[in-house]
């Protein structure tokens, strides 16, 4: 039998109904059973977080930091466990899984340090013996929505820097990859944090979501996910005036100049094309080529990308896993039927892949359509999967235009030796995340994240920036 893993409300495992958790890579696999939560489960949470808040917010924050180092230590015992799980609940390769699990712990104790700093701010008056500073106070409970593209990282960039900042929390983990967050929710238990301060619940997201942002102790939700439950989370925590944190969706060019290191452009765009499955809010969606080294460029891309291996991620010498489930690999058919349509057949993949293992899981072909023009389908909306175009540009300028002319603005690439075209897409590019040389997708935990127009709302996360969004400051005026 598969184990069950339960939700956690003030210190204490609960019991209930359960659904599955599948391996997409081989679903006669169950990862495990998990319990499904019920809005009343929300309401026991929030009034448990808010009987813990004025305690745990009252602790020293390097105390608080201290709870957050012996987590990371719990997290870095288990860390090969961690890495094959998110591995069979995900379908990300094992490389893949790890390097995040590596991530989470090193977020855990990133955040713990800042339990010795929480910075203020102290400035002089223009008053005499007046002496004025301002300290940051924790926001309360907070509501935590994470996807399930990152299961263990992006739990670990929201749970560590709300938790030093004094503040209680409720998980919501995606319901399709729910065990990685619940490892970290285990090692908080077994690292002693209080009860109440911790708590998660697993379920329906239109449940469990709702709840969340209508409980009456929740003063802020922090989410990451679609566009379209963004913004529903919007509209409704806006009536309450909740703080808000929304991640949502991206359309990420790469703009490739004639200028560039050829070999390494081609790489990057793969890389940040179809590793992960595409199953990246960083990932490239829109190569912009610049039109002297259209073609070969094209040619390039097509035969790396034919070389990519795809299957369970498990397995040595995998690049590239399944779509996380049956709903995300029919997105991902959808669009390439869609391509066909507009753009004609790809110069590669297209299908689903079948026979043998394959028949087990959700595979489908990592898939180019080029010659793509602006106002398509494809060069417009997120599929969220490995589909990528390939679109011409006239020069520099064109692509940095291409680039722009999105209602996104996440992440954006450029690859070029030209200093110049550089800092002209540093300057220009209306996107929040920029990479030169590297590819779109991967990030670091020690600055802040975030992006503009449609794909985020609220401060930024990550890095020192995490803490705006879970502290407020006090001003004090002191006359001696």
């Amino acid at each position: 039998m598969p184990e069950t893993f339960r939700n956690y409300i003030n210190g204490e495992w609960v019991d209930g109904a359960t659904f599955e958790n599948r391996n997409p890579a081989n679903t006669d696999e169950v990862v495990g059973l998990f319990v499904k939560g019920t809005s009343a489960d929300v309401d026991r949470a929030a009034d448990a977080a808010q009987a813990a808040f004025a305690k745990w917010s009252a602790m020293p924050g390097p105390a608080r930091g201290a709870f957050l180092f012996k987590v990371a230590d719990i997290l870095e015992k288990k860390f090969d466990q961690l890495g094959e799980e998110m591995c069979r609940e995900e379908g990300k390769t094992l490389p893949e899984a790890k390097g995040e699990v590596r991530r989470a712990i090193n977020i855990f104790r990133y955040f713990g340090s800042e339990g010795s700093r929480l910075p203020g701010h102290l400035v002089p008056s223009e008053r005499d013996r007046v002496h004025m500073f301002a300290i940051r106070k924790p926001i309360g409970v907070i509501g935590l929505i994470t996807p399930w593209n990152f299961p263990i990282a992006i739990p670990a960039w929201k749970m560590a820097p709300a938790l030093v900042c004094g503040n209680t929390i409720i998980v919501k983990p995606a319901s399709v990859s729910p065990m990685s967050a619940w490892r970290i929710v285990e090692a908080c238990h077994e690292a002693g944090i209080p009860a109440g301060v911790v708590n998660f619940i697993a379920g329906s997201g239109a449940t469990i979501g709702g709840a969340l942002v209508n409980a009456k102790p929740v003063k802020a939700i922090s989410f990451t996910g679609s566009v379209e439950v963004g913004n529903w989370v919007h509209t409704e925590g806006s009536k309450r005036h909740l703080r808000l944190q929304l991640e949502m969706g991206g359309k990420n060019p790469t703009i490739v100049l004639a200028d560039c290191d050829f070999n390494s452009a081609v790489e990057n765009v793969v890389n940040a094309s179809f590793f992960s499955t595409g199953q990246k809010c960083t990932a490239t969606s829109r190569a912009i080529v610049e039109a002297p080294i259209y073609d070969r460029f094209v040619a390039a891309l097509v035969e790396r990308t034919k070389k990519l291996k795809v299957g369970n991620g498990m397995e040595a010498g995998i690049d590239i896993g399944p779509a996380v489930d049956e709903g995300q690999l029919e997105t991902d058919l959808k669009y390439i039927a869609i391509g066909r349509k507009e753009n004609g057949e790809p110069l590669c993949g297209g299908n689903r892949l079948t026979g043998g293992a394959y028949d087990k899981g959700y595979f489908v072909e990592p898939t180019i359509f080029a010659d793509v023009k602006e106002g398509d389908t494809l060069a417009t909306e997120e599929v969220f999967g490995p589909v990528l175009v390939v679109m011409k540009a006239t020069d520099a300028a064109d692509a940095l235009r291409m680039a722009n002319a999105t209602e996104f603005g996440l992440s954006a690439s450029i690859q070029t030796t030209n200093i110049s075209r550089v800092f002209e897409f540093v300057y220009g590019c209306e996107a929040g995340l920029l990479t030169v040389n590297l590819p779109s997708a991967g990030v670091e935990y020690q600055l802040p994240f975030g992006g503009t127009k449609d794909s985020s709302f609220g401060p930024k996360e990550q890095g020192p920036a995490a803490m705006d969004f879970y502290s407020d400051y006090k001003t004090i005026y002191l006359k001696y």
